[in-house]
């Protein structure tokens, strides 16, 4: 549920503490960018938490006290080992596209922009798997995969803007989750470079399971300076965007057309308020009153079955072009949290949810329409989850206090939804709810002082 107090948290350094860490910095890596001008600490403290009111109040006014900007695996281990030795909190920060506060230091500290570490280090040409640094951005990694005839298999809707370590650390699934799950499933993540918070710090490579107290743990155990991920085939994807004069029809499609043998990348249900509300590619047309619309990215061989299958369920294909040569605002940006951007673009006073439906999806959200009506409207995203097609929702809800939204996520658990809170600070609290003793125990071998992004990890405090 949400709460309006912080965790325990240490104090925030003194200002002798921090001229001691940067006159340090300064002397052993004079070509380390320091930063600390007011408007960079306010940019690069900071996140797309103000989708929560929740969390909007709670990390008001928090912000670093310096920024340090490595371009090196080595100006990292000189800052994690100037941090250790002067007991200076380091949030670790990738491009600041995260909806929970991830990045946001709550202890003030060093924050360390990890936008300079961004080089492809290596492709497999028998495996396509890829090693990449933390800084890279995804598209540039789908752009430099592609000659292999490679791509990434997940991606956020902020694709061109997020990092990879970000997404691993602070993100957990997006597009390409219809094929492939989530980011924590087995066989995505396959090895990582650390560096640990200790006086002297080590550089270490993990393997396999050995990664994965590390994967979607908001950089609290660990820095994450390079990964090994799998890749999958690269494929030229279509945008299809269909509209369904019923939402109930819409649904039916929704719920169908992941089970079809068409190769699917994305598909996303935007109901009619939500869908007369955001901006659409150049040359799809508005949808007409109360339409809602299906948003699918699939492969060329199915453009033409599919659109005859949407047909028969009672869709119109209403546009449809290559991903590649579209022009103006690309579908995947209309998805996943940028709908949500979108929304609130128009509506600020307006938040949202993060949950996987239950089985049967339409008794549910009769349910919950029936109780919240106008103050409620459905985005919905196709999703595997344990192997199983599923629809997970991302509704946009407006803002009516704190109360109320407990009283709705109540309402969805009673209903037999999955909520991932995105109105919590901790690890545990926006995922499953329980502490992950391997993450705890990660953070003990690797930060043991706690200085890494305090108050984030539950079990850290509880358990020392």
């Amino acid at each position: 549920m949400p709460s309006l107090s912080l965790p325990p948290l240490p104090p925030v350094p003194s200002a002798s503490q921090i001229g001691a860490l940067v006159g340090e910095l300064q002397r052993s890596v004079p070509a380390l960018a320091l930063l600390d001008g007011p408007a960079e600490l306010e940019k690069l403290s900071g996140d797309f938490h103000t989708y929560s009111p929740v969390l909007r109040q709670l990390l008001a006014g928090f912000k670093g006290q310096v920024v340090a900007c490595p371009t090196s695996v080595e100006e990292v281990m000189a800052v994690a080992g100037a941090c250790a030795r002067h007991g200076v909190p380091l949030t670790v920060r990738g491009a600041g596209t995260g909806n929970y506060g991830q990045c946001v230091p709550l202890a003030g500290g060093v924050v360390l922009e990890m936008t300079g570490l961004h080089q492809v280090r290596a492709v497999e040409a028998d495996t396509g798997v890829v090693e990449a640094e933390a800084g890279c951005l995804l598209a540039e990694l789908d752009r430099q995969l592609l000659p292999h005839g490679r791509a990434i298999r997940l991606a956020p809707s902020t694709y061109r803007s997020a990092t990879l370590g970000g997404f691993i650390a602070g993100g957990s699934g997006g597009i390409g989750s219809l094929r492939w799950g989530f980011l924590r499933d087995p066989g995505h993540l396959l090895g990582l470079e650390v560096v640990t918070v200790e006086p002297e710090p080590r550089l270490l490579r993990l393997e396999g399971q050995a990664c994965e107290p590390l994967n979607h743990a908001y950089g609290t155990n660990g820095i994450l300076t390079a990964l090994r991920l799998a890749t999958t085939e690269a494929v030229g994807w279509w945008q299809m965007v269909v509209g369904f004069a019923e939402g109930r029809q819409a649904l039916a499609a929704a719920q169908e057309l992941p089970g079809t043998a068409l190769l699917l990348q994305e598909l996303c249900l935007l109901d009619g308020e939500l869908a007369a509300a955001v901006p659409w590619p150049q040359g799809c047309p508005r949808p007409e009153a109360g339409e809602s619309r299906l948003l699918v990215l699939l492969a060329p061989d199915a453009v033409a079955m599919a659109s005859a299958w949407l047909a028969a369920r009672g869709g119109r294909v209403v546009w449809q072009e290559p991903e590649a040569t579209s022009r103006g605002l690309p579908l995947r940006e209309l998805t996943w949290n940028h709908t949500t951007l979108h929304w609130r673009a128009k509506h600020p006073d307006w938040t949202y949810l993060q949950m996987v439906l239950p089985q049967p999806e339409g008794p549910f959200l009769e349910a919950l329409n029936a109780t919240w009506g106008e103050n409620l409207h459905w985005h919905l995203e196709a999703v595997r989850q344990m192997g199983a097609c599923r629809l997970a929702g991302l509704p946009v809800l407006r803002d009516q206090g704190v109360e109320a939204l407990q009283r709705l996520m109540a309402q969805c658990r009673e209903e037999g939804a999955w909520i991932f809170d995105p109105h919590v600070l901790t690890v545990e609290d926006g995922g499953l709810g329980v502490v992950d003793s391997e993450q705890v125990g990660c953070k003990r071998r690797l930060d043991p002082q706690g200085l890494l992004n305090p108050g984030k990890l539950r079990g850290w405090w509880e358990q020392i």
